[in-house]
């Protein structure tokens, strides 16, 4: 596989741990996660992170990977570009979509113990926080799909086209959420 198209299955098989964070937003609203809750006198999550957007974005994400693993055989993709033989794919999709969730919910616990408002600019934690949750997520439960996917071989160029353009997508993302009145802030 050639550097380009390890990056190219690197940014494809990303896809269940990039569509959670957005779907929260078109998901969200109702109990927050924390419950109103305060710890050391900072709220714990605050009102952005609620159930029904954790679970719409994971279950989101979840819904993308499985189509891309359903659409694996029609589309003739090969191990390089696929997620692994059934049962595991799917450990491997729930890892990513759920590891998004949880990693965007860890930067609002550490956006509110520094003091950071709902809307604050925290540039790399707003961007990054998802991902960092998917790949601890993935590497926990499918550690060998992770390094075969994305260190080994050409596949590091896959992890740094991922990184390269989750800030880029993240900024377009949140100016149309912003223009559909979903966010409160276009970052």
């Amino acid at each position: 596989m050639t550097p380009t198209e390890a990056a190219l299955a690197g940014l494809w098989l990303m896809l269940p741990a990039l569509i959670p964070n957005s779907a929260a937003v078109l998901f969200g609203g109702g109990a927050p996660m924390d419950l109103g809750k305060s710890w050391r006198g900072k709220r714990i999550l605050g009102d952005g992170k609620t159930w029904r957007g954790f679970m719409g974005g994971a279950a989101s994400g979840t819904a993308i990977g499985v189509l891309q693993i359903a659409l694996a055989p029609v589309l003739g993709i090969d191990s390089t570009w696929g997620f692994g033989d059934w049962p595991w794919s799917l450990c491997v999709v729930l890892s990513l979509a759920f590891g998004s969730m949880i990693g965007d919910s860890v930067g609002s616990f550490v956006k509110r113990r520094l003091d950071l408002g709902r809307g604050v600019k925290a540039p790399i934690l707003d961007q990054y926080n998802f991902v960092i949750g998917a790949i601890v997520l993935a590497i926990a439960f499918q550690s060998g799909w992770f390094f075969d996917h994305y260190i080994s071989g050409n596949g590091i160029y896959g992890l740094i086209l991922f990184l390269i353009v989750v800030p880029l997508l993240h900024r377009v993302v949140n100016i149309i959420g912003y223009k559909l009145g979903k966010k409160d802030v276009p970052w």
